[in-house]
């Protein structure tokens, strides 16, 4: 965290037994903090949350579908925080509509890079 090595790309919050775990973030540890400890960068980390948060947390997950997961890190004094957010993924004719206007833009880009190297 120190060092600015972290990435949280496919990092998800998990809710398990009133609990919150951060799955799938890599975070490097700091070589010159410990040099005989070597921490595993992808490792289960537990997140301190108070009771109405996980609650309010678990609650829309399980009711309403959304996946929590974390945004950015940041140093607040002494402590590192966590910044979490619930999401909703897309439905399946929204990715159908995005691939669609994908491929559209590709194939003018295309029509764009042919024509000037006609001329």
């Amino acid at each position: 965290m120190r060092a600015s090595k972290l990435q949280l790309v496919d990092s998800y919050v998990l809710l398990k037994d009133g609990e919150a775990w951060l799955l799938g973030s890599h975070i490097t540890p700091l070589t010159t903090a410990s040099t005989h400890v070597i921490a595993d960068p992808i490792r289960t980390r537990k997140l301190l949350l108070n009771r109405r948060e996980l609650e309010k947390l678990a609650a829309a997950v399980q009711q309403k579908g959304y996946a929590c997961v974390c945004l950015s890190w940041y140093w607040s004094k002494h402590m590192v925080k966590c910044e979490i957010a619930l999401g909703k993924g897309k439905k399946e004719y929204d990715k159908r509509d995005t691939e669609r206007e994908r491929d559209a833009g590709r194939e003018l880009q295309r029509a764009v890079r042919n024509k000037g190297k006609e001329d």
